[in-house]
């Protein structure tokens, strides 16, 4: 498991710091005010079937489906089984492209003068005046809301190009490919750190208009993810073949599985769209500083979380249909374990080192220092729920092993319910913090019920060792958090961060003391999460010099 989530963790790695280079580039070209909240809130809405397709319903129920065609029907049935998801793919997120498509285009037309003159209407209706406020002069929606709806025209194709890449990404792990399929992501990566860099800067005068060479600067980048993995497929034996979905089961079981199982495997990422409609209601400025704390936290659950999860699909899902329940069980708690260990020292030092963090990577240009305690504070409310938003991928893809897609889906729109309570009562207090506290609070509500209903399909779920690695973990990184706080106290009086290298040093050193101090505890304490990671680089060594 640590060998071949580790692979997948390293190239997860690799795309996540390029992506927080480009992540600290948008910061400084466009800060965190109304056009950067436009293009984050548009970028959302595309970027949301990423995140439930790449990594989570299409996958989740695709691999179980191609594993079992493998198994039963051989390797030609099983890349027919694939040509017909894809013809269903293309079909369905066309449509759904033209209907969006469609209805903005609508929605900026109305606002034309000519439009406004054949409605003969001087006021917009009730409901378009709660969803899309307008402006002093009496405007249908404010200039920021347009100017997110034409982001979102430009951008929405994206989802076309990402959910051919996730099938693809699916379809290399069930072939046993990690690694290559977890590097397409850095192609995306760069490809908007060339466009932010060389394009935006040259589409324009003024941040309004260079902001749509990063709308189409997606497009471009989502083309290149899916075209990257094209080759490795092709040696798989794969060549794609127009396959009618119309009355083909395997469209329709994979449809049955995953329409369900995108509430329950993408929950964290549905809360944070969600979320972010009712704040730009509320005040445009707290989607972009929010954003940018989802972005930090997302870098150790993206490495650590979607990791773990993308690898135990397959392998639960073998492990299922062989009934080797027992042995399911074990790999479960296992992941579970790893998951805790390594986000749960990550969690503390969001927390506690969460300023340093925003001002080093962020702070600059059009990012101002209000900027940093604006973006600090909502990952200081964020970050608590770490373990949870990743545990809800690993949990929900146990689920879909067992062939259980309802169940997920279930709990999270109940938990979705929650959240928007929470995110209701308190965004107007806690502006930005109030989006992290309800995320936070429907996360860790949400790993609870899908514990429990999974402890009720299983019989039991054999968590008590787990449990008595849970004590010291949260001990020792209760101290290392500690250790952290005065480091960086004694940093910031003592030497500052005037200069990049002071910025610099007022996050790692206290890092560097707080990761020493919580590895060495856990180590003395016996703890086998850490005994396990340092046997696997033990072996790495050996093997190294042995070659």
């Amino acid at each position: 498991m640590l060998k071949s989530s580790g692979a997948m963790g390293m190239a997860t790695l690799a795309s996540r710091l390029l992506g927080m280079a480009r992540e600290m580039l948008y910061a400084r070209f466009m800060g965190d005010g109304p056009v950067a909240a436009a293009f984050k809130l548009a970028f959302m809405v595309p970027n949301l079937f990423r995140r439930l397709l790449g990594e989570g319903a299409l996958t989740a129920a695709f691999i179980p489906i191609f594993k079992e065609k493998e198994r039963t029907a051989g390797e030609k049935e099983m890349w027919h089984s694939a040509n017909a998801v894809l013809s269903a793919l293309v079909i369905a997120a066309c449509a759904v492209i033209g209907l969006v498509l469609a209805g903005i285009s609508l929605l900026l037309a109305i606002e034309s003068p000519n439009a406004v003159a054949v409605l003969d209407a001087q006021s917009p209706p009730a409901w378009m005046g709660t969803l899309l406020p307008g402006d002093a002069n009496g405007a249908w929606f404010s200039a920021e809301t347009r100017l997110m709806l034409q982001l979102l025209r430009l951008m929405f194709p994206y989802m076309l190009f990402v959910c051919v890449a996730a099938t693809f990404m699916g379809m290399l792990n069930s072939r046993g490919h990690f690694l290559v399929p977890a590097l397409g992501a850095t192609v995306l990566n760069g490809t908007l750190i060339v466009t932010v860099l060389l394009v935006a800067p040259r589409f324009g005068a003024t941040l309004d208009k260079q902001i749509f060479a990063l709308a189409i600067g997606v497009l471009v980048a989502g083309l290149a993810q899916a075209l990257y993995q094209l080759p490795l497929l092709a040696r798989e034996g794969f060549r794609y073949r127009w396959v009618s979905p119309f009355r083909n089961d395997t469209v329709r079981e994979v449809a049955r599985k995953m329409i369900p199982g995108m509430m329950g495997v993408a929950a964290f990422q549905l809360n944070v769209v969600l979320t972010q409609g009712i704040a730009w209601i509320v005040d445009p400025k707290i989607v972009a500083s929010y954003d940018y704390a989802v972005r930090l936290m997302e870098f150790p659950q993206g490495v650590i979380g979607i990791s773990l999860a993308t690898f135990l699909l397959p392998t639960l899902a073998g492990l299922a249909a062989e009934k080797r329940y027992p042995d399911f069980r074990a790999t479960l708690k296992e992941a579970f374990g790893y998951l805790v260990f390594a986000n749960l020292i990550a969690s503390v030092l969001l927390v506690v080192l969460a300023e340093p963090i925003v001002r080093l990577l962020f702070e600059g240009n059009e990012f101002t220092p209000l900027s940093t305690k604006r973006a600090a504070f909502a990952l200081a409310c964020l970050a608590p729920g770490l373990i949870a938003f990743s545990a809800v991928n690993i949990l929900a893809r146990a689920f879909y092993a067992l062939g259980d897609t309802r169940t997920p889906m279930m709990i999270s729109s109940f938990c979705l319910t929650v959240n928007v309570v929470f995110v209701l009562g308190l965004v107007g207090a806690f502006a930005q913090g109030g989006l992290g506290i309800a995320n936070t609070v429907s996360s860790i509500l949400n790993v609870g019920l899908l514990l429990y209903a999974l402890a009720r399909k299983l019989k039991f779920l054999d968590l008590g060792s787990l449990r008595n690695d849970l004590v010291p973990m949260a001990a020792s990184a209760i101290v290392a958090g500690e250790l952290a706080l005065l480091t960086s106290r004694f940093w910031e009086s003592s030497i500052g961060h005037s200069t990049i290298a002071e910025k610099a040093g007022a996050v790692f050193v206290p890092m560097a003391a707080a990761g020493l101090a919580y590895g060495s505890l856990l180590f003395w304490l016996g703890n086998p999460q850490i005994r396990a990671f340092i046997e696997l680089l033990r072996r790495k060594f050996d093997q190294s010099e042995s070659e």
